[in-house]
């Protein structure tokens, strides 16, 4: 019986892909290193700092610190919630479905805990979450399992008893590795890759998580 949901929260609560994307492509600009859209999916659902060295080790670069540059994408992405952020598509519905179903409700993420602070704020879901948890307390981030395994023993429950949500592959791998129930809803494009078949049910949106889709996760139990 499912005891916890966890959400993650980039690309799924707020559409902050796309301002993940404008923040990498301008920062990196600035170091000669010429990002687009396409490049930038291919460091979706990692940690900044992750991604900063996936570049660096591909284009190393000298006049930047990765710190740095890692400080900046940050700051850039925080500017960029505040002016453009905005919730995904059935939001506030989820988080009141999971709440009517008595079970404790968790948000773990990738990103920064300053980053998230600043994303709830924008969503007016400060007071949402029993717990909120940002892998930057963890040695690995997505797709490694920790901050799911972290936030389960937050919670008191067991992994086995959590359904994560998720909209990237490398949560969806975290996730069940962590030998959760899992929940992928990817972007539209991604929406037939066949490797999301390793998760439980697949979604369009939050809008469709209903009695239907809860009673499928418990029966696989």
């Amino acid at each position: 019986m499912i005891k916890a949901v966890i959400f993650d929260m980039d690309g799924l609560l707020i559409d902050s892909e796309p301002l993940w994307q404008e923040a990498e492509i301008e920062i990196f600009k600035q170091i000669n290193i010429m990002l687009t859209p396409e490049l930038c999916l291919q460091t979706k659902g990692l940690r900044i700092d992750e991604v900063v060295d996936y570049w660096y080790q591909k284009l190393p670069w000298a006049n930047l610190s990765p710190e740095k540059v890692e400080q900046l994408i940050v700051a850039k992405l925080i500017e960029l919630i505040h002016t453009k952020g905005k919730p995904l598509k059935g939001v506030d519905y989820a988080v009141s479905f999971t709440r009517q179903k008595q079970v404790k409700i968790a948000l773990a993420s990738s990103s920064y805990s300053k980053i998230i602070q600043a994303a709830l704020h924008k969503l007016n879901l400060i007071n949402a979450f029993e717990e909120v948890y940002s892998a930057e307390s963890e040695v690995l981030g997505k797709p490694h399992p920790g901050v799911y395994l972290t936030t389960a023993n937050k919670l008191n429950v067991l992994p086995q008893e959590c359904l994560a949500i998720e909209d990237s592959l490398n949560g969806v791998l975290a996730a069940k590795a962590a030998q959760m129930k899992c929940i992928a809803i990817p972007e539209p494009l991604e929406y037939d890759n066949p490797k999301f078949a390793i998760t439980d049910v697949i979604l369009k949106s939050l809008e469709e998580f209903n009695d239907d889709v809860w009673n499928k996760i418990n029966v696989i139990l």
